[in-house]
């Protein structure tokens, strides 16, 4: 497949951090203010616009969870879906006036409920007189005007996001998405939109679209010789002061980068994963950044640049359509052109509105043919098993994950090299709402275990190498001194590490001492009864994601690849429930580690 469809040029770098306070409300679509000109004693010429902007939407339309089959529903009440922000962008084009408005996104578009999977996966847009991709559907009704590349849109392959992008009616912008060849951008940069406005000359709004540089490492498969991903930092110094020679009087940035300006691959990358400050602390001619890829809510932040003293406004509107920003703008006409005079962004929360019938209606029969799919039943279940208590005790639904996992792997290097090998196995509490009940097991119960779509491998690990890589894995809980009262509320996520990046590993014996400081934890670690020896060797059945560096563990991403498997795990687990039949977690779960402080278990 091309990957050069459009004939602009590129290249790439990284750096350090920036901010600023301030604020700003909304103002009318306005016209002529009654400020004075230089010297002529007319009003000075004024326009306003809002753009509007949605991040991470992760294959959300309706407000419903696919995994759960019911309206979606979390501790902070919030709703999802394209249908709600649907409406609420109705609501601000009446209000400011539809040719005073622009709709963007920030990226991590196709991928993530079971709708975006279906149609990539089950009845695949890129089939012959194949689908429309619902997302592509409901972002063209709702009207978007561009869209940026998320990491997670890489996922399925590049076929899928090329037929994607083919069904979009605008463009998915990617600065920094590089064919690997020739270096020049495999999507397009940048766009540059006009708004009529009662004065005359129209307002040129350059909208630069940047991805991150993490896909190098977690798609690499997909990617690897294909596309390169240089920072954004560099390339909006390339493409923001071409955007304004080319007129653009305003200038924003889509950025699936968020502001911490932190990387979770470590040094593995020589580029920052969340750099959108330093995009507006390091690049001058910026006025709005629209953040994306953390997950957060940010309705106004500001960043100084360091070059011209400015302070250009961000805002990320967390995620899966659960909130809207909007970038006001106020210019003024001065000197033959429009100046930014003032912006200003806030969020409004998609649980005020209901869904737009218009968008349910489109999609109404994607949605049953989805419902239906993860409604199968696949096998049946001796016991109800949850995660709800995974991220801190050894559970047998977690251990279901790694039973699946490290049979595969054993099947797979049976008769060769490293047969004898023994075979261990890492997973996470990607979801504490997941749960497999009791009787009959659906796909949505083993979707719902393994949400994301992630594949095996087999790597080649020390017990030295393993014991670093729990002790990295530790680092996880806050440490708490003996005889304190553990509070569950507070004890995970140390450091902002998200549940996705605690490996818990079957096949060995271990204990977390949290009263210890990090990197010392790891105590009484065995293998079938006695000290594991750090020369030994072991196989690790571990996903891609951790394999390729994801969360930036010690020792794998360098390891010697045994073997490697195409198929996603959670259909690996689907298809080993259906083999046995009936799921028996006597046969499998075991405590093989717990948290203690100093020899006593916490739980």
């Amino acid at each position: 497949m091309p990957l050069n469809r459009r004939t602009f040029l590129g290249a790439s770098a990284a750096a350090g951090a920036g901010v600023a306070v301030a604020g700003a409300s909304a103002v009318p679509a306005a016209a002529d203010g009654p400020g004075k000109g230089h010297g002529h004693g007319r009003p000075q010429k004024r326009y306003s616009f809002t753009v509007m902007g949605t991040t991470d939407l992760h294959g959300n339309v309706f407000n419903w969870d696919y995994f759960t089959d019911k309206e979606f529903d979390d501790k902070d009440r919030n709703d999802v879906g394209l249908a709600k922000i649907s409406t609420l962008v109705e609501q601000i084009r009446q209000e400011k006036g539809r040719r005073n408005t622009l709709m963007i996104d920030a990226g991590d578009t196709i991928q993530g409920t079971q709708l975006s999977y279906y149609y990539a996966k089950i009845d695949p847009i890129t089939a012959k007189r194949g689908p429309v991709h619902p997302m592509a559907q409901a972002m063209n009704a709702i009207g978007y005007d561009a869209a940026a590349l998320g990491n997670h849109e890489f996922n399925y392959g590049i076929p899928v996001l090329r037929k994607f992008e083919e069904q979009c009616d605008f463009p998915l912008l990617g600065a920094n998405a590089l064919d690997a060849k020739s270096l020049r951008p495999a999507f397009a940069p940048y766009v540059i939109k006009e708004l009529r406005t009662p004065q005359g000359r129209d307002v040129k709004v350059g909208i630069l679209g940047l991805t991150n540089p993490g896909i190098a490492i977690w798609d690499k498969a997909n990617v690897g010789g294909k596309m390169v991903f240089p920072g954004l930092e560099e390339q909006a110094a390339k493409f923001v002061p071409r955007m304004r020679s080319m007129g653009a009087d305003v200038v924003i940035v889509s950025a699936h980068s968020g502001t911490s300006g932190t990387s979770s691959y470590g040094d593995q990358v020589p580029y920052v994963e969340n750099a959108a400050a330093l995009v507006a602390e390091q690049v001058p001619g910026i006025d709005a950044i629209l953040v994306g890829h953390a997950h957060l809510e940010i309705p106004e932040y500001f960043v100084e640049n360091k070059e011209t003293g400015k302070k250009v406004v961000l805002s990320e509107p967390l995620k899966w359509g659960q909130r809207l920003t909007l970038f006001d703008f106020d210019l003024v006409w001065e000197k033959g052109r429009w100046v930014v005079e003032r912006a200003g962004s806030r969020v409004l929360n998609s649980n005020t509105v209901a869904e737009d019938p218009k968008i349910t209606r489109l999609l109404a029969d994607e949605h049953k043919k989805v419902v239906a799919y993860v409604n199968q039943v696949i096998g049946t279940s001796t016991a109800a098993m949850t995660t709800a208590e995974a991220a801190w005790k050894d559970e047998p639904i977690i251990d279901l994950i790694n039973v699946v996992q490290a049979e595969t792997v054993k099947a797979a290097l049976a008769g060769g090299e490293y047969a004898a090998l023994p075979v261990l196995s890492q997973a996470s509490c990607f979801s504490r709402t997941a749960r497999i009940p009791a009787g009959n097991v659906t796909i949505k119960d083993a979707a719902g275990l393994y949400p994301f779509e992630n594949t095996l491998e087999a790597r080649l690990l020390t017990g030295a190498q393993l014991r670093d890589y729990l002790e990295f894995s530790a680092r996880y809980y806050v440490q708490t001194a003996a005889g304190v009262p553990v509070d569950t509320a507070k004890l995970t996520n140390a450091g902002n590490t998200p549940d996705y990046n605690y490996d818990a590993v079957s096949g060995l014996t271990y204990e977390i001492d949290i009263a210890k400081p990090n990197g010392s934890r790891i105590v009484n670690l065995a293998f079938e009864g006695k000290p594991v020896d750090p020369a030994a060797r072991f196989v690790l059945a571990v996903n891609n994601y951790r394999a390729s560096g994801g969360g930036n563990f010690p020792h794998v991403a360098g390891a010697k690849r045994l073997w490697a498997n195409s198929e996603e795990i959670r259909n690996t687990i689907i298809a080993w429930v259906q083999a046995k039949g009936s799921v028996d977690s006597a046969q499998f779960a075991s405590v093989d580690w717990r948290l203690t402080r100093e020899g006593t278990p916490v739980f």
